[in-house]
């Protein structure tokens, strides 16, 4: 295996370790040490590849990204090509619910990531909405390609309206007040409304 393979390797193998931490213990729980522990690897190796803990946070944050983009590629693979506007909307939004341990791990950890960012200097300095800016971009472009919204709508606020939606329920889903499946059939509604009737 190519060396830089091995170091996209390695960066991804701590990335991974520093989400199970977050996810099973909390973001506050996250420290280098931690994440070496869990994994596998030495402080040192740690420390090589990332230099300061708001270097590994960040990293992992795109990390995180990353692994949600390709669950959700592997979910659109799924789907007829092309992908109709409205199958495409619900399996992202279907992604991004914490419906699994991955989508758990990835909205508890996001979501600890976002308000840890209002407080902290360093990782508040980072573009932190660089990747839910793309994610809304992504959502309004299929959108505006769709068949027509229903009553004109405007895709860029349908699309901000949809994620925060979603993120919304998924944070219901994290603390008990709704099931998945509760969450996705209001989800539903919302595309009914929105998308005309085939």
């Amino acid at each position: 295996m190519p060396r830089t393979a091995d170091h996209a390797a390695r960066r991804a193998q701590i990335a991974d370790g520093l989400v199970r931490v977050a996810a099973r213990d909390g973001l506050h729980a996250v420290t280098m040490r931690a994440v070496a522990a869990e994994a596998g690897v030495s402080l040192r190796l740690v420390q090589y590849y990332f230099e300061t803990k708001a270097q590994l946070m960040r990293a992992s944050l795109e990390h995180l990204e990353r692994r949600a983009a390709e669950r959700l590629d592997a979910r659109l693979a799924r789907l007829p090509d092309p992908v109709p506007a409205r199958a495409f909307v619900e399996a992202l939004l279907a992604e991004a619910l914490p419906a699994d341990a991955a989508g758990r791990a990835f909205h508890l950890v996001w979501t600890s990531y976002a308000v840890l960012s209002m407080t902290d200097p360093e990782l508040a300095a980072q573009p932190f909405v660089e990747g839910p800016d793309r994610l809304e971009r992504r959502l309004a472009d299929v959108l505006r390609r769709a068949d027509g919204l229903r009553d004109g709508r405007d895709p860029g606020a349908e699309a901000a309206r949809l994620l925060a939606l979603n993120h919304g329920l998924g944070t219901g889903v994290l603390v008990g007040q709704r099931t998945p499946a509760q969450a996705r059939e209001i989800l539903r509604h919302h595309l009914d409304e929105l998308f005309p009737e085939a």
